[in-house]
């Protein structure tokens, strides 16, 4: 089987493609065997190659959380889908049985799993998952606009509108327009009816993001994005600030939050530690909120959205897995806007 992985923890070089690998085989009667078309990926898989805290990996680690393919073969007791249809996956795993996963709180789940991060990756020809985590899609949908959608935009569901609990009344600001999570945020705000400021250290991405709906931009290197919103807000503030950056970014996103301001986080791609004035926490009565990947309601809730049309994100590159290096090269320099996507599928003929 061909597959993008890795033997050890380190820079990007430790990516490797391979050939040799032996199939996944479907050994519980709720587990399906997906045939890969197309994987996209997270900065999540970035991690997972430079190590973190706590995880160990067995070589040679299949890398990659999303995409979407064909059902190749079905366990016993599997009902909701049949061989030949085209589904995309659900990455995030709960167990189905303690508190959490009972109350549909399944990110929750002390057991919780992310496919290439604690269980074999997408970036393959075949992966195995419980048959409860894939959802069949029209076959109209190409495939890169399949495979780039899950773990961002259910991340940024649950941020939004299960977390934070957007509405219309809301001034939204969104900082590093240009993450898939960003986008996939823009879209939902704007479809909440609230309205939406972004950054970005781009200029260009600040127009596209325009054209997607943003209703300003600022610069952060070339403006102080909590006095711009301050004085655009006449010292209101933002009701809400997506965050998914971390150290860099938190100074701005407080000091650009409102009061009964609602700050929520599911990431931290430049540095994972932040400091909290409390005085200003207890006196602005701020709301600070994480979040992490999805349940599996939200899942689906999320794939009515996309298959509808009203949530599609955006592709940057399509890459071949042999040359899957190349899209970890590309999302780590950071000038992406949108969705590193692999073609793992090889072309007929």
């Amino acid at each position: 089987m061909r597959a993008l992985t890795i033997d050890e923890h380190g820079s990007l070089d430790r990516v490797t493609f391979r050939d040799d690998l032996p199939e996944p085989i479907v050994a519980q009667p709720g587990d399906v065997r997906v045939r890969v078309a197309a994987a996209s990926l997270n900065h999540l898989d970035l991690y997972v190659v430079a190590g973190l805290p706590g995880f160990t990996i067995a070589p040679p680690w299949i890398l990659g959380s999303d995409a979407v393919g064909e059902i190749d073969e079905v366990g016993d007791a599997v009902t909701n889908v049949k061989v030949g249809d085209r589904v995309v996956l659900n990455p995030g795993i709960g167990c189905g049985m303690c508190e959490y996963c009972l109350d549909g709180q399944h990110p929750l789940c002390l057991n919780f799993a992310v496919l290439g991060e604690h269980r074999p990756g997408t970036f393959a020809e075949y992966v195995v998952v419980p048959a409860t985590h894939v959802r069949q899609i029209p076959d109209s949908i190409p495939d890169p606009l399949a495979a780039a959608f899950p773990l961002s935009s259910l991340t940024a569901w649950r941020m939004l509108v299960t977390r934070a609990q957007v509405t219309a009344a809301d001034l939204v600001l969104i900082q590093g327009i240009g993450s898939p999570v960003a986008l996939a945020a823009l879209q939902i705000a704007k479809a909440r009816g609230a309205r939406v400021w972004v950054t970005s250290s781009s200029d260009d991405k600040l127009a596209r993001a325009r054209a997607l709906g943003a209703d300003e931009g600022f610069n952060y290197l070339t403006q102080d994005v909590a006095r711009e919103v301050r004085a655009r807000t006449g010292k209101r503030g933002a009701d809400v600030v997506v965050d998914n950056s971390g150290s860099a970014s938190w100074p701005s996103s407080l000091g650009a939050l409102g009061r009964r301001g609602r700050l929520v986080s599911c990431g931290g791609t430049t540095g994972p530690i932040v400091q909290v004035d409390v005085r200003r926490l207890f006196w602005n009565q701020w709301t600070i909120l994480g979040s992490t990947m999805s349940s599996e309601s939200e899942f689906h809730a999320v794939i009515d959205e996309f298959v509808a049309g009203r949530l599609v994100m955006p592709v940057d590159s399509v890459t071949p897995l042999e040359q899957g290096r190349e899209a970890f090269e590309r999302l780590a320099s950071g000038q992406q806007f949108g969705k590193v996507v692999i073609q793992v599928a090889e072309a007929d003929g």
